[in-house]
């Protein structure tokens, strides 16, 4: 009886720890197979992609080529030792930053000047990321004029930022027709398929990991437009691009979004703008 009782006992103990050290071998193998909620087998929706921007360390070297020793022992090189190489190590802060309100009145994009309200704008979250005291590195802006003006009253506030730069793929446009759709804005589909293009070829060159030569975690600014900024929150949390009008941004606001060298990707902030008193907000 009582050798029947530990049997089942022993059987028991050894099926658990089975399970605790399949767990650790599993879990150890990398961080990226933990389940979203293991403890009820729960299945996501949608999982995240780890190479999203092309830069994960396995996908940049090449792939393992298994060969045979004089012992017939099966020999994969250095691949591990290659992946490693190429691993980053710091985070990008990446920081979104909505240009101030500018005439509406205005047809040509140099009629569409910053108002008195929107260089005020401007000024404050220029003395906010003074504030902040990140080291920021690098500042770059649309060439629209509403993004050059509230770029250079930033960069006035800003000391020693090694890099400052324009872009035209920064430029205000239609990213992609947005989910449910409004019949307040309908843009001609041509404009979808040539503003939503640059758009996205803004997001692939400005927003991934860092470099294996990076060191430290970097803080950069980016000076745009509300459209590109929504479009680019969406893509970086891998939500659908679709959603991307469901969110308004103030004037003058910063958003905040920071890729680790893991491939994860976090907002901090988004559509920041507290700094500013009731008085000066707006959204036009």
């Amino acid at each position: 009886m009582w050798v029947k009782k530990l049997g089942r006992m022993s059987i028991l103990a050894a099926a658990a720890g089975g399970a605790i050290v399949g767990y650790v071998v599993s879990s150890d193998e990398r961080r990226r197979t933990a389940q979203a909620s293991w403890t009820t087998g729960y299945t996501p929706s949608v999982k995240w992609d780890w190479n999203w921007d092309r830069r994960e360390a396995h996908s940049l070297v090449k792939p393992r080529n298994p060969k045979n020793d004089i012992n017939n022992n099966i020999v994969n090189g250095n691949f591990e030792d290659r992946v490693e190489k190429v691993k980053p190590s710091a985070s990008r802060h990446l920081i979104f930053i909505r240009h101030g309100q500018y005439n509406l009145e205005g047809v040509s994009d140099s009629e569409r000047y910053l108002t008195q309200l929107g260089r005020e704008q401007a000024s404050l979250t220029g003395d906010r990321l003074k504030q902040l005291n990140l080291p920021y590195s690098r500042i770059v802006y649309s060439t629209m004029t509403r993004a050059a003006e509230t770029a250079r009253i930033i960069i006035e506030r800003l000391d020693n930022v090694e890099e400052v730069e324009h872009c035209d793929l920064l430029r205000e446009g239609a990213p992609v027709p947005p989910e449910p759709p409004i019949g307040s804005w309908k843009p001609e589909m041509h404009k979808f398929y040539a503003d939503g293009a640059r758009i996205e070829a803004a997001f692939r060159k400005y927003v991934h990991r860092a470099p294996t030569s990076q060191e430290k975690d970097s803080y950069e600014v980016f000076v745009c437009h509300a459209n590109v900024i929504r479009y680019f929150v969406c893509r970086a949390l891998q939500l659908p691009p679709e959603a991307w009008l469901r969110m308004t941004l103030h004037n003058g606001s910063m958003t905040h979004i920071v890729v680790r060298p893991d491939g994860r990707v976090g907002m901090w902030h988004l559509g920041e703008c507290g700094y500013m008193p009731p008085e000066k907000l707006s959204r036009s």
